[in-house]
């Protein structure tokens, strides 16, 4: 259709001519209201965005074992790495809930561990039988991971006596 019949059309209507693929051959044009186009194309771009930070999170017991609770502290780096916030939960079980002194060591601890990669968004806070803390990432340029496992390289695993396949 020529330009002015759509423009006459679209006039006749009491809406607009919007084109909708200016690179295709020809270019195609759609009658429809300008001001509901827009909201539309507002509200696609709104819902394509990733959410900027998603909540992750980490469960301790009390009586953690140092290898699990290495664990669970590199998989809290790996979360703030990406840009995610981490909440940190501890649970008491039963007579655990006589020492919550240790509770707040852990979870103490756990915050001194991840200071390099994070920041402390919400203060350890006893709520029945947990202790909830919220850790946000620290800007990129800042962050320093301590716990890491970095792939070894050959000479690495020579000097701690593994032998080296050739």
């Amino acid at each position: 259709m020529k330009l002015s019949d759509a423009l006459r059309k679209a006039q006749g209507l009491g809406l607009d001519l919007v084109e909708v693929a200016p690179m295709a051959t020809p270019p195609v044009c759609k009658i429809i209201d300008f001001g509901k186009f827009r909201y539309d194309i507002s509200k696609h771009t709104k819902d394509k965005k990733p959410a900027s930070s998603r909540l992750k999170e980490i469960k301790f017991r009390v009586n953690i074992d140092e290898h699990d609770y290495l664990t669970k502290i590199r998989h809290g780096e790996e979360f703030l790495d990406r840009g995610n916030k981490v909440r940190v939960q501890l649970q008491f079980r039963g007579r655990e809930m006589a020492h919550q002194e240790f509770g707040m060591q852990l979870v103490e601890k756990v915050r001194d561990d991840l200071s390099g990669m994070s920041q402390v968004e919400m203060d350890p806070k006893i709520t029945g039988r947990n202790i909830t803390m919220t850790l946000a990432p620290l800007p990129a340029n800042r962050r320093k991971r301590k716990f890491s496992l970095a792939p070894k390289t050959p000479e690495e695993s020579q000097e701690a006596g593994a032998p080296v396949e050739s």
